[in-house]
């Protein structure tokens, strides 16, 4: 019987280059769609292309699959030069957004569409094709028709179709767009868990930082066409490294200020949005007196009714808005400097006191190490 996990997952091993990307460009007319893209993906690794639209995102993806010529630049797949292949030639798969599926075949036939036009036999094409159903859990609606099935199950489908003929790699252009969020979110949970279980090498396209940091082992940040940042979900949260990532992934708090201490450990930042300094616990590479960006994310934000006896990293303001989400609140505050402070309080924390009403008198802080420095 035909086997579609032929190698258990290894990526956080060694880093092993699977996909290169080198120096690539892509222009359409007087647009740089792609300005000189270099990327390495790792094998059986599951890597996110994140960006609003027009960054550039699904251009790159196109070209790796061919169905867009690159301008310049270099393209290779487990060390072969795939940049002037035809699509058909590679051994890529692409899931559309739409997931264009055939409407007049079935499951069944939809998933050996693809094999039976290579000359697949008859008899390997149905063992691989239940195996892949199977796989996805989409054994029992073989007879049915695309229309037939929940905007979930056509996903699967369409997965199925994808794997089935066994890519090296496989490519996911906006895979959840098509899903309502409730739908989204457990489908995104179990998509990562069927290609982990796989093993197949998968970037994957979406604008969905959720969809982004629950799917990938790393990720890149795009815009205008190139890379800004490429690590892991969680480097790329904790350590944004401009402006734009800190507040294209998840939101932030930004306070603007001027270095004022700078130690090796440490520095203090003034800052008009609050009456005390900034404290952030790791050094810089900015000189004294430029100004920069202090980023704190929601969670780490406290909001109290007593002064913080700190010295640095508080202020005080006026509860403007609450929003109640359920496993959280969402508070707003605007501060004495009319600076707008977001905050995410955990209902636990609100059930073991008196929650800050609305437009009451709080004063909101955060520990030394929350913050991070950012360039202007």
């Amino acid at each position: 019987m035909s086997d579609l996990r032929p190698v258990a997952p290894s990526w956080s091993g060694a880093a092993d280059e699977f996909v290169r990307i080198e120096e690539v460009v892509k222009i359409f007319g007087d647009t740089v769609a792609v300005n000189s893209v270099n990327l390495s993906v790792r094998r059986h690794e599951v890597f996110a292309l994140l960006g609003s639209s027009g960054c550039g995102k699904s251009t790159l993806l196109r070209m790796l699959a061919g169905f867009e010529e690159v301008t310049s630049g270099r393209i290779f797949l487990d060390n072969e030069d795939i940049t002037s292949l035809p699509p058909y030639r590679r051994p890529v798969n692409m899931m559309f957004q739409s997931y264009a599926l055939f409407p007049h075949m079935t499951v069944e036939a939809n998933v050996a569409f693809g094999l039976k036009q290579e000359g697949v036999p008859k008899n390997e094409i149905h063992e691989r094709v239940f195996e892949a159903l199977d796989l996805v859990q989409m054994g029992g609606y073989a007879r049915r028709k695309p229309q037939q099935l929940s905007g979930g199950q056509q996903q699967r489908v369409a997965l199925a179709r994808s794997l089935v003929k066994k890519p090296k790699l496989l490519l996911l252009d906006e895979p959840m767009s098509a899903l309502d969020k409730q739908i989204r979110q457990k489908t995104q949970i179990e998509l990562a868990r069927i290609l982990d279980q796989v093993g197949v090498t998968c970037i994957m396209v979406t604008h969905d930082q959720e969809e982004a940091m629950t799917m990938a082992h790393r990720l890149a940040v795009m815009s205008e066409g190139q890379i800004v940042q490429c690590g892991t979900p969680h480097d790329v949260y904790t350590f944004p490294n401009s402006r734009f990532v800190a507040g294209f992934i998840g939101s932030t708090n930004l306070f603007t200020g001027t270095i004022v201490v700078d130690e090796a450990d440490h520095v203090l930042i003034e800052s008009t949005d609050l009456a005390r300094p900034l404290y952030v616990s790791h050094g810089v590479s900015e000189p004294l007196g430029m100004e920069v960006h202090v980023s704190v994310r929601p969670e780490h934000i406290r909001v109290l009714r007593d002064q913080p006896e700190s010295d640095a990293n508080w202020g005080r303001g006026m509860v403007s808005h609450v929003a109640w989400m359920g496993s959280y609140a969402r508070y707003q505050v605007r501060l004495d400097s009319g600076a707008l402070v977001e905050a995410t309080v955990p209902s636990l924390v609100l059930a073991q006191t008196e929650s800050p009403a609305l437009d009451e008198e709080v004063f909101i802080s955060w520990s030394n190490d929350s913050a991070t420095v950012l360039p202007s």
